[in-house]
């Protein structure tokens, strides 16, 4: 019951930010405000604006004052293959044993042990702007040529909270895969893009 209240007033909140009432960069009024106007407990709105926040609508720190986020900058994806221009954290670097699909994607049998790197990319204003998991065996090595194969996933709790986004959003997954002069796998990786972060342009093959 408690938990479907500050669902409701989240979503009432989210109402008003889209009528206009507040505008992106203006604060929101205190809980304890917010709450007498609504007649609940200031905990249930602290609730609304964790969520709200979690979700990119408003964006503050714990105990201050909360704001409407501004909307996040739209890309468009060209090249599955070019270097993040921007700033990005590494997240995870644990080695994992190749499940059937990672086995089928770098052709080595299942339960291999793999390198493994998790990447954060964030954009210019420190949002998460997109997921990049990669997976190989032994030494990174240049590649020669790379596939992109792009669909759709619903985000599980941790690429979720990390891309600030409700658990099961839809967001683009491409799986990007290098090879080496041979047409051997060197590498594969699966780029989670959210969908209200990014358009993805497929351009001509080149003659």
């Amino acid at each position: 019951m408690a938990e479907a209240r500050f669902r409701r007033i989240a979503a009432t909140i989210r109402q008003r930010i889209d009528a206009g009432e507040w505008q992106p960069g203006e604060p929101l009024p205190s809980r304890a405000e917010l709450a007498s106007e609504l007649g609940v407990h200031p905990q249930t709105v602290r609730l609304a604006y964790v969520l709200l926040r979690r979700t990119g609508i408003l964006e503050g720190e714990e105990r201050k004052a909360v704001y409407v986020a501004h909307p996040p900058a739209m890309r468009t994806l060209t090249d599955a293959d070019a270097p993040w221009p921007f700033t990005s954290e590494t997240t995870d670097t644990r080695p994992r044993p190749a499940s059937v699909e990672l086995a089928e994607r770098l052709d080595v049998r299942p339960g291999a042990m793999l390198r493994h790197e998790s990447l954060e990319c964030l954009d210019p204003g420190g949002r998460s702007a997109m997921l990049v998991s990669s997976w190989w065996r032994g030494q990174r090595r240049p590649h020669a040529s790379f596939t992109a194969e792009l669909g759709v996933l619903e985000l599980p709790e941790e690429q979720a909270h990390a891309l600030g986004l409700l658990v099961d959003t839809l967001a683009f997954r491409v799986i990007r895969t290098r090879f080496d002069h041979g047409g051997r796998p060197l590498e594969t990786a699966d780029l989670v893009l959210p969908m209200d972060r990014w358009l993805i342009r497929l351009a001509p093959r080149q003659p």
